[in-house]
């Protein structure tokens, strides 16, 4: 991204409407980023630096489709998607997961994300599937499972330098933390979240081109039934992928133009993420009218009595 000119343009505000009077209000960043690295259109600073937590996922999957894991063990366009997922932990989700361990032949006990609160094995945890393929990758690589969560693993390791080379830096530049799951993420500039997705979008490099058909075939292992990512892509059909990160983080590419938008819900709420992404999408022409209408139901108009409202527009630059 250009490092001289750092613009800046008012953000965007989301109200809390109930029976038309402001409860509550937040306040998001948003930046539309091409796959070379230049910004288009912005709503707030696209410097401003956010952790990109589970939106990464996508980008972590490159380890996989990278190093011949996946035809190594036969794994499928359906592996891949609940590897990129933020999913809700459904017993078809933890199958697709256990198949990706037993094709690797790998016990689950090797995951390492928490086992959720009224469950059993660490499966049914939203973030299993990524934690699957980077055991997957280090089981065909012969790189030991137990410290695939450790920073200085070999994993960890090739995923920060397949996403430094994606923005062109040196990986030591990004800032790592752990995720709630204990894997690394990486705090970012906003702009930089956005070249991402316009990368995975653009379909000129193959790992990403896989990654994002795979989620946009399969978006139900992406998050789930009634999950915004979900709903999503399975609405527009291939056209759009979309993946959400906690703390206020979207992210969606536009396929095949090689365009990528995120979002950063700076008090890090979810619901006025997903009315943030409907309102600029519709605005973008992203999305068709009856599509945000589809969306705002489930998603804007949150009961009988409470709706959320979205000011403000990214600007063209």
């Amino acid at each position: 991204m250009s490092r001289g000119k750092r613009p800046h343009t008012p953000p965007i505000e989301v109200h809390l409407l109930r029976e038309g009077i402001i409860e509550s209000q937040h306040w998001a960043e948003a930046t539309v980023y091409d796959d070379r690295g230049r910004v288009l259109m912005l709503a707030g600073n696209s410097t401003s630096n956010a952790f990109i937590r589970s939106s990464l996922k996508p980008f972590q999957a490159l380890a996989v489709t990278s190093t011949g894991t996946m035809e190594r063990y036969g794994l499928t366009d359906k592996d891949l998607a609940i590897m990129c997922g933020s999913h809700q932990g459904t017993i078809e989700q933890a199958r697709q997961v256990f198949n990706i361990l037993w094709r690797a032949d790998i016990e689950p006990q090797a995951l390492q994300c928490p086992i959720p609160p009224g469950q059993e094995s660490p499966l049914h945890h939203g973030c299993s599937g990524k934690h699957a393929g980077m055991l997957a990758v280090c089981q065909q690589q012969d790189w030991p499972l137990h410290s695939y969560l450790q920073q200085s693993s070999p994993i960890q390791k090739l995923i920060l330098s397949k996403v430094a080379d994606l923005l062109g830096m040196p990986g030591a530049e990004l800032i790592a933390a752990h995720d709630d799951c204990g894997a690394p993420t990486y705090a970012m500039e906003l702009g930089q979240i956005a070249h991402l997705y316009a990368l995975l979008s653009s379909g000129q490099q193959l790992g990403l081109e896989r990654v994002a058909r795979a989620m946009t075939y399969y978006p139900y292992f992406v998050a789930g039934e009634g999950c915004f990512d979900t709903e999503l892509m399975q609405q527009m059909e291939g056209e759009l992928v979309s993946k959400s990160g906690a703390e206020g983080v979207q992210c969606v590419g536009r396929v095949g133009e090689g365009l990528g938008l995120a979002i950063k819900v700076k008090d890090g709420s979810k619901r006025a993420k997903y009315a943030v992404a409907i309102h600029l999408l519709q605005q973008m022409g992203w999305i068709p009218p009856q599509v945000a209408e589809t969306l705002s139901e489930k998603f804007v108009r949150l009961g009988r009595y409470k709706r959320l409202e979205v000011i403000g527009e990214l600007a063209m630059l």
